[in-house]
């Protein structure tokens, strides 16, 4: 019986050479490497959308937002992780020569079937594990729908929105965002 070899772990530093100069993005999970694929239409509108409504009520405090460009890093017993949320609101920011930040407060992942299982899981547990996070937030990407982790006092605890009319709010950093504006432009049933 033959076994399978695993590949040999990269190491944070030359993940991020690497990525500097990849054409494609890829996920670090304990020191092995994940390519990414693009996205469809109706997921980077989403994403785009969040993002600019994100921006348009961060304007001016001391909170940013990154789109999906900007790596999130998670340390932990496990090992260092890198992922590339969909959408991540920063308050305290790593240096602007970083490509990755460590203490997002929001996390926002646009749901599609390839994805789903690692981001309502995996994703979940490291994103929640920042000692920072207050919210994260999983975003349908064919129907106006979302499912909110939000920090409480003894965890997290998980809210449903679903309709065009549902508004999901987010007093941690002053915002708001309406459901009919984070699905403008996208076809949702």
């Amino acid at each position: 019986m033959s076994t399978a070899s695993r590949p040999a772990p990269v190491s944070v530093a030359d993940y991020l050479a690497g990525e500097a100069d990849a054409d494609r993005r890829h996920e670090y999970v304990a020191g092995i490497v994940y390519g990414m694929v693009g996205g469809s239409n109706a997921h980077n509108l989403v994403a785009t959308n969040i993002t600019g409504l994100l921006h348009g009520q961060l304007r001016g405090g001391p909170c940013r937002v990154f789109n999906a460009d900007t790596k999130v890093r998670i340390e932990s017993r496990s090992g260092t992780r890198f992922y590339y949320p969909d959408a991540s609101v920063v308050c305290q920011p790593n240096p602007a020569t970083d490509t990755y930040h460590e203490r997002p407060v929001v996390v926002v992942e646009v749901l599609s079937d390839s994805t789903r299982r690692t981001d309502e899981h995996e994703k979940m547990e490291a994103y929640t594990a920042i000692p920072s996070l207050v919210a994260y937030l999983l975003l349908e990407q064919e129907a106006a729908a979302a499912v909110v982790y939000r920090r409480d006092g003894s965890g997290f605890s998980r809210e449903t929105y679903g309709g065009l009319t549902a508004v999901i709010p987010l007093p941690e950093i002053d915002c708001r965002l309406p459901l009919v504006d984070v699905y403008e432009g996208v076809v949702v049933g």
